[in-house]
């Protein structure tokens, strides 16, 4: 495909007192989103998953290749499959697999080898990134800024589930290969990490350590 500019499709740029004010409000908005490991029974509309996902496909990425896939599993037997794979890995990762320090930092945290998330919410959303792709003809090219542009659609699928009043966890076991063949995805494309989504339970809670965030004068300079 050659390159060919069209006009910006959409504006949607406010004055600079509106753009002040929606700043702050999405900002405060933010502040309430919470990774949650309570999950209610309550069910989650496909449209509603669907629609998220649609939110993350539309992230910027590398020469717009967008290297992602999603797969949205409700079915409980796949759930349950996930969960025992991804707690036999954390048995290992608990037994002295992780190391002394990892296992200390996530002390605060109160993770443990249990993981009833995995089962108890509605949706899992498995992400997957496509290391390389294929042409029409099956031949291989190369994916470039894989790993940057997954991350941005795996951060605007987290806001967009937010959006939606849901919660949700980021749940990273490793490795993940099996998940590949659970959901029938090709060997170029790599599981990174299993999203629980639904609504907290009314007895949900955080750890407060997580509440805890750096202030802005750690994470920003201006120059």
């Amino acid at each position: 495909m050659s390159y060919e500019a069209i006009p910006l499709p959409n504006k949607v740029q406010l004055d600079p007192t509106e753009s002040l004010f929606a700043s702050r409000q999405f900002l405060d908005f933010m502040k309430r989103r919470h990774s949650v490991r309570d999950y209610s029974k309550r069910p989650v509309s496909e449209e509603i998953i669907k629609n998220a996902i649609a939110t993350a496909g539309r992230a910027p990425s590398g020469a717009n290749q967008q290297p992602w896939h999603f797969a949205a599993i409700k079915d409980q037997h796949m759930k349950s499959e996930i969960r025992d794979a991804a707690e036999q890995e954390e048995e290992a990762f608990y037994a002295g697999g992780g190391g002394d320090a990892w296992i200390r930092a996530l002390e605060p945290i109160g993770t443990g080898v249990s993981k009833p998330h995995l089962t108890n919410a509605p949706w899992l959303i498995v992400v997957f990134a496509q290391r390389y792709g294929f042409d029409q003809q099956g031949k291989k090219y190369k994916h470039y800024y894989v790993s940057e542009s997954v991350g941005i659609a795996t951060g605007m699928l987290v806001t967009a589930l937010h959006h939606a009043g849901l919660v949700c966890l980021t749940h990273t076991p490793n490795p993940m290969k099996f998940l590949n063949q659970l959901c029938e995805r090709p060997i170029n494309e790599k599981p990174l990490m299993i999203i629980p989504v639904g609504y907290p339970a009314q007895t949900a809670t955080i750890p407060k350590a997580a509440s805890l965030k750096k202030p802005l004068s750690d994470i920003l300079s201006i120059f």
